[in-house]
């Protein structure tokens, strides 16, 4: 298949996945008495926060036709009225200082023109602070590009960089589940989602060039879907976007009729509310998948 090919099934998957979030947005909506304190954060907030990334780079990369940049717009506003406009996450970063989740969570909305003072001058000083010390390698660099993103703090990118499990490119067999999602945020948060692919060392870039065949094959063998769909993200934030027609169209293969893409290689069963919970990251994977190659593509990269 041709370029053209793919930029359809880029185009043809994150049109329908994205369909598919905005059509089931109530299902992840805040209950009613929701406060900072989030007992469940895993529940509706974290799920908001994905659809709000998912639809704030279809915005910000601006490939989509005109509808899907309306829907785009629709989540991003509903998920910004669920989170009260940024009260919710100003009173939980207020009441928790060290957590990280309010500040990755407003960089999508400040991505999409959402503001909020308040809350920009509490993680101006949360970032001055510098307490974050005890968070994870690629974790810390989501707090540095979230920064980046909103415009607060500096960030020493080339010690947080080397300090990742990519940073150091180990032997790639020693890769499992759980560090393969730590290899795709590496690379996310390094790159911007792949607004800055040279963002990603030369070093760092050639071993994943070399590697990441091998490992979307191995998870695509036994059906991790969302790992592969992010595996296949990875490849379109390179300097040189990777984008194998056989692995895309392999995974738009997997996308039920109403735009759902599932996690896994299991019966997807269950309630719509079920499955909202089960498949909604996968989906926004794709989303982000078919939505930053399409752009790369349309842009000349690939």
């Amino acid at each position: 298949m041709t370029g053209s090919s793919v930029a359809r099934i880029a185009h043809d998957l994150s049109t329908a996945a994205l369909d598919w979030l905005h059509a089931n947005r109530e299902r992840g909506a805040f209950p009613a008495d929701t406060g900072a304190d989030l007992g469940d954060p895993d529940s509706a907030y974290k799920p908001l926060g994905e659809t709000a990334l998912a639809a704030s780079l279809v915005l910000r990369e601006g490939a989509a036709g005109s509808a899907q940049l309306r829907t785009a717009r629709e989540l991003v506003d509903f998920t910004w009225q669920q989170m009260r406009e940024g009260a919710l996450l100003y009173e939980r970063q207020l009441r928790y200082p060290l957590l990280t989740d309010p500040l990755e969570t407003y960089a999508h909305f400040a991505r999409s023109g959402h503001r909020h003072d308040e809350l920009e001058e509490l993680l101006t000083h949360c970032a001055a602070v510098g307490s974050m010390v005890e968070v994870v390698p690629n974790r810390r660099l989501a707090v540095a590009n979230a920064h980046r993103t909103v415009g607060v703090g500096a960030d020493d990118w080339p010690s947080l960089t080397r300090a990742t499990w990519l940073g150091q490119t180990p032997p790639p067999w020693a890769i499992d589940w759980m560090t393969g999602y730590s290899v795709t945020h590496t690379v996310f948060h390094l790159t911007d989602w792949g607004a800055r692919p040279d963002g990603l060392p030369a070093d760092m870039t050639a071993y994943v060039t070399d590697w990441l065949p091998v490992w979307i094959d191995i998870w695509s063998e036994v059906g991790q879907w969302d790992l592969v769909g992010e595996l296949l993200i990875v490849g379109v934030c390179l300097p040189r976007p990777r984008l194998d027609a056989a692995e895309w169209a392999r995974l738009a293969a997997l996308q039920h009729a109403d735009g759902m893409v599932p996690r896994d290689g299991e019966p997807v069963t269950g309630s719509p509310d079920q499955r909202f919970l089960n498949h909604q990251h996968t989906t926004v994977v794709a989303t982000v998948a078919g939505t930053l190659a399409l752009s790369r593509l349309l842009n000349g990269a690939a």
